[in-house]
């Protein structure tokens, strides 16, 4: 017991202390700073996934912004090791790289046979990634925008409960450029170069390509081997910015992307020690390209045409026994999951705004106006130990998404202070699916979102926002499940599965009341938000575990609903020294939800939406060349799934970083977890262990161990 408070009470006190020491400052906070401060002011951050460029601060939403300077801190490369120290955010393991992010306790934590209609959206450089979260390198990543709540109004059915937005660094005409290189345990190196300036006729244009390999985390005590989890991994980013002529802009962006990582997280022990003879894979092939062209030659509006594309190759597998011949002579048994999937995205979009405000009804008013259609084909085979006719077999299916959407925005100025945002989308879907059991459906809906935002700014030079938000996502197929129900399980079972061949469309609503503040002199920043959401249709996965066979599963529940905060501060104590905390607050539960085998999971909380979470650091600066990051996570326990009541236990991470600024170098030392800690990143719970006969139990994949490394980069 005292163990598992001492790191809240730790996190507790830290960002206690922090207050209460904005509140002491927070008068001297308000004073003009003199012109040797200038350099150390905060950053008044513009973000990219609104429909117009705005500050953080303008924003009426929840988001959370990532610099490159905080991806540097934590020694980061990935998505996956800096979502830690985002308030309400959370990522789910289950392969070598986090795919799948939750946000306020709501997204998809895993793919296996069915497709899925992921709840967080993930955008780079405006091409949807969705789904595909392991393609998220950072290297010359200008920033990552958050937003928590539904975004379905601006992104549509990805976006019901959140959106991620990352953003390359920005082409210019100067010549420029970095490169840098890295080593760390386990293996690990890294290599980046990006390059970027004019280019002729062709405009200004910025390219990075980037490398990364380590042995992974796992140790194979039956192969001798301790790369069975390794991760090698590259990216190519290609931006040009093109002038057309004296009315027309073109932004043409290329992407490649490659991993190669082996795939062996589980032990039957617990442990970092795996005894898997046939270790997975976890593969992406990944080419995607968007045209964007603007116009601009009307006096009041600009209109903006874009096509993407996106190609997605992939393999997961597993070896599904964990273990190897002789384990348990008469229990054990042998078997590899393979799925490999082809996966390749459509998308046009034609957006026509305002450029300046018009007045409507007596009110200044900006306007965007869009249509988005949007098309998703996706090809799955997998080779699998089918145990109903105990030899290998194959499964083979396919899917189409086909979406249409209308959407519009206004945004009014009511007064000098006072501003009405209202933002409205419609939306069609299409998803047939077929597959080799003969099951075939199209499930089809309309569907509508968008938001209601009122906000006002004070004469202290803060804003007060509310927002009513709508977001949603699509319905489905169950088509493992009706594979199941031709007389393969018992009839029972197969009643059971029959009632879930579909499920139906998600909707969530959401409440949010907000502050945000940066004073004269960017010394002081604090945002905030309150926030309830009500949730109808609830889409829940659900296993059925028979003899070591897997039946998955999604179930409307009734409903759900959660509410909490988010709290940011910033606050710059010194020329020398700077803090900062990210404090989460959540509460969830579903209601009308029943397993497979009759436990009632009505009241109990959401799965990945741990009630407390914390980012607290400071940095010290004792020379105008060297500065010191330390910096706290922590993590409340959180359950694993909607379907079993196993649960990850709390969590306290440190990191530390020193990084030094020598003219065009910038040298960087850096930890991640420096005490070591093992916490779960995603865990299950059936029998897999022969050797005390198949006895259930939970099993935890671990994330990442203590990481230090060192890395130097160059800046041309």
């Amino acid at each position: 017991m005292f163990n598992s408070v001492v790191p809240v009470v730790s996190s507790l006190l830290v960002g206690f202390t922090l207050v209460t020491s904005l509140a002491h400052a927070a008068t001297e906070a308000t004073q003009p700073t003199s012109a040797d401060d200038a350099a150390i002011e905060l950053e008044r951050i513009r973000v990219q996934g609104q429909f117009r460029q705005l500050t953080v601060n303008e924003t009426p939403t929840s988001v959370a912004t990532i610099s490159a300077s905080m991806v540097a801190e934590r020694g980061a490369m990935h998505l996956d090791e800096v979502l830690q120290g985002v308030a309400n955010v959370n990522f789910a393991g289950g392969s070598s790289r986090a795919r799948f992010i939750q946000i306020r306790g709501i997204g998809e934590r895993s793919q296996f046979v069915d497709p899925i209609n992921p709840s967080v959206g993930l955008l780079i450089d405006g091409i949807n990634y969705s789904g595909l979260g392991q393609a998220a390198q950072l290297f010359d990543i200008s920033q990552v925008e958050i937003y928590r709540g539904p975004q379905s109004g601006r992104f549509g059915a990805d976006g019901m409960a959140g959106m991620l937005v990352l953003e390359s660094t920005r082409a210019k005409a100067e010549h420029s450029g970095e490169w840098l290189l890295g080593i760390a345990n386990y293996g690990g190196r890294r290599a980046g170069l990006a390059l970027g300036g004019a280019v002729g006729a062709l405009g200004d244009a910025r390219l990075s390509i980037y490398q990364q390999r380590d042995d992974g985390f796992t140790e194979n005590l039956y192969l001798q081997r301790d790369d069975t989890q390794q991760r090698s991994e590259r990216a190519v980013r290609l931006n040009v910015f093109t002038e057309l002529g004296s009315d027309w802009s073109l932004r043409s962006t290329l992407h490649s992307y490659r991993q190669d990582n082996g795939y062996d997280a589980f032990s039957l022990d617990n442990t970092r020690q795996s005894y898997a003879d046939q270790p997975g894979e976890d593969d992406l092939t990944q080419q995607a390209v968007r045209f964007a062209a603007t116009f601009s030659g009307w006096q009041y509006s600009e209109l903006l045409l874009a096509y993407s594309y996106l190609n997605a190759d992939s393999k997961y597998s597993y070896d599904e026994d964990w273990s190897y011949p002789g384990i348990a002579p008469g229990w054990e048994y042998a078997s590899v999951d393979s799925y490999q999937r082809q996966r390749q995205d459509h998308s046009v979009e034609v957006r026509w705004l305002s450029t300046q405000p018009q007045v409507w009804l007596g009110l200044p008013t900006d306007w965007v106006l869009g249509l988005y259609a949007y098309q998703r084909d996706e090809d799955m085979q997998r080779d699998f130990m089918n145990w109903d006719i105990d030899q290998q077999d194959r499964f083979v299916s396919s899917y189409q998404s086909r979406h249409l959407a209308l959407y519009g925005e206004l945004v009014q100025q009511l007064s000098d202070r006072w501003q009405l945002t209202t933002g409205l989308r419609l939306e069609r879907y299409r998803n047939p699916y077929q597959d080799s059991n003969q099951v075939a459906a199209k499930p089809s809906d309309s569907m509508w979102g968008g938001r209601l935002s009122l906000s006002y700014q004070t004469l202290a030079g803060g804003m007060w926002y509310s927002t009513l938000a709508r977001g949603y996502k699509t319905g489905g197929v169950n088509g493992e499940a009706l594979g199941k129900v031709s007389g393969q399980l018992d009839t029972e079972l197969g009643q059971f599965l029959q009632q879930r061949a579909t499920f139906a469309p998600e909707l969530l609503t959401s409440y949010e009341l907000g502050y945000k503040y940066i004073n004269d002199s960017d010394t002081l920043l604090f945002n905030a938000a309150l926030f309830y959401q009500d949730r109808n249709d609830v889409q829940l996965k659900s296993w059925i575990n028979r003899q070591q066979q897997f039946v998955g599963y999604i179930e409307n529940a009734a409903s759900g609903n959660s509410y909490g905060a988010e709290l940011e501060l910033r606050y710059r104590f010194t020329e020398q020294l700077q803090s900062f905390a990210a404090l989460g607050w959540l509460e969830s539960d579903m209601q009308g939800f029943v397993t497979e085998d009759g436990v009632d999971m009505s009241g109990r909380e959401l799965a990945y939406a741990p009630n407390h979470q914390a980012n607290v650091g400071i940095t010290w600066q004792p020379l105008e060349q060297l500065s010191v990051t330390l910096q706290t996570d922590y993590k409340d326990s959180f359950y694993y799934s909607d379907s079993h009541n196993s649960r990850s236990a709390a969590v306290q991470l440190w990191h530390a970083s020193v990084d030094w600024q020598l003219a065009d170098w910038h040298l960087s030392l850096w930890a991640r977890n420096l005490s070591d800690q093992d916490y779960g990143i995603r865990g299950f719970y059936f029998g897999n262990d022969p050797r005390i006969e198949y006895a259930p139990q939970t099993y935890e994949q671990w994330g990442e161990p203590r990481r230090v490394g060192f890395t130097a980069s160059y800046s041309f």
